[in-house]
């Protein structure tokens, strides 16, 4: 029997497992040739996308009702150590039993991880990359009224305003201002944007910043630019520039690199630590060990590269799936190529929302029309089907589109 192990079980992780077997089982290749394991510390797929929301607990999709009906075996544990000469890894279970499971292939697919500053207070700091992180903020918020009252006690400052950093910004809002108005403190309610750059969003270019704007200043959002923190309390956030802001939340998602586990692979990697890859994303000068999601700098149309995305993830998992599967049965491996031309749809919260086509970001569509794209997506697109056989292999398909 042929073994094909996935660490991570997140959307690059889950596709990969599901593409690999259904490749095999289109090639024919029985159950009892292949196992496919997939290593991960969580028993979900976690919606990463939509931790900025409000009740991110509910943000997750049990991974046993994805891969169980497909044959998949789950390891639930965290691994520890890659040996590629000798196809090996180290896994350390919940109450500390260590194992090495062994491989044919290898997909890494530990995905990407928030950057963090390291000044006095840091560790005061919310951020919504993972799960309970986020479930700590929510927490947070809601118990807010329950706070001594003073000034700042709703004010939320936001650092960073990449896309996590304006989504989260223009949700936490609406929420701020209603739990502050059952407080009878409405007019307490504010959130602070802080932007290292002199321009708002700098990621996103010129196209859509004045949209982006627009949205801030519709729904009261100050604006600090050319700033970031430098200290903060419970009660406040010092910044750069001197200003202390008195907040009892401050939120950091500025910055993401891959998973330190690539470090583990003895190849090259770019400066977010995203391992390089061939076009059938194997991991350059490392036989049998494949790259998928944010832990890949993989190509993409037009000569550029991927991005940490749920955009680039799922597209990227299915294809490696494929050629795992592909490279270890001798079938067809196909070169990795987004089915559908990068986009962007950002939330903008009661403003509604932005969606982007191309590399350039050109405004596409804006307003609550573009809410409604924003809604498909959070809600139906990027959830895998559960508990269905068929649908699993159909969107595992490397040519699926789900724009059609």
């Amino acid at each position: 029997m042929k073994n094909i192990l996935v660490i991570g079980g997140g959307y690059a992780g889950v596709w990969s497992a599901v593409g690999a077997v259904r490749t095999a089982r289109e090639n024919g290749i029985p159950e009892s040739e292949l196992q496919v394991t997939l290593v991960s510390g969580g028993d979900d797929l976690t919606v990463r996308p939509r931790l900025y929301e409000a009740d991110p607990e509910k943000m997750r999709v049990p991974l046993d009702r994805i891969l169980g009906p497909i044959g998949v075996r789950r390891v639930a544990a965290t691994v520890t150590a890659i040996d590629t000469e000798n196809r090996s890894v180290t896994a350390v279970d919940r109450v500390g039993l260590t194992s090495v499971l062994t491989y044919d292939r290898l997909v890494l697919a530990t995905g990407s991880r928030l950057v963090r500053p390291e000044f006095p207070g840091a560790e005061a700091m919310f951020n919504v990359d993972t799960l309970p992180a986020a479930a700590a903020l929510d927490n947070h918020v809601r118990r807010l009224p329950e706070m001594a009252s003073r000034e700042g006690r709703f004010t939320a400052v936001v650092i960073g305003s990449g896309m996590v950093g304006i989504e989260a910004a223009t949700e936490i809002i609406g929420r701020l201002k209603a739990i502050a108005a059952a407080a009878g403190s409405a007019d307490e309610a504010r959130v602070i944007l802080v932007e290292r750059a002199d321009v708002i969003a700098p990621e996103f270019g010129a196209a859509p910043r004045p949209h982006i704007v627009d949205a801030l200043e519709s729904l009261g959002i100050e604006q600090r630019l050319n700033s970031t923190a430098e200290f903060v309390s419970q009660n406040e956030v010092r910044l750069s520039d001197g200003e202390v802001i008195p907040a009892a939340t401050v939120l950091w998602t500025a910055g993401m690199v891959a998973s330190p586990l690539t470090a583990l692979i003895p190849a090259e990697r770019d400066r977010l630590g995203r391992l390089h890859v061939d076009e059938y994303l194997r991991v350059v000068g490392v036989p049998d060990v494949y790259a998928a999601g944010d832990t890949a700098a993989a190509a993409a149309e037009d000569g550029h590269t991927v991005l940490q995305s749920c955009q680039h993830a799922q597209p990227l998992g299915k294809s490696a799936g494929h050629n795992v599967a592909a490279d270890l049965f001798g079938a067809d491996m196909v070169p990795f190529s987004p089915v559908d031309p990068y986009g962007t749809t950002l939330d903008l919260g009661p403003a509604g929302a932005l969606v982007c086509q191309g590399w350039d970001r050109q405004v596409a569509m804006t307003g609550q029309e573009a809410k409604k794209i924003k809604a498909l997506v959070n809600t139906q697109m990027i959830y895998p089907p559960v508990d269905d056989v068929a649908a699993l292999f159909k969107m595992a398909d490397y040519r699926y589109s789900p724009m059609a």
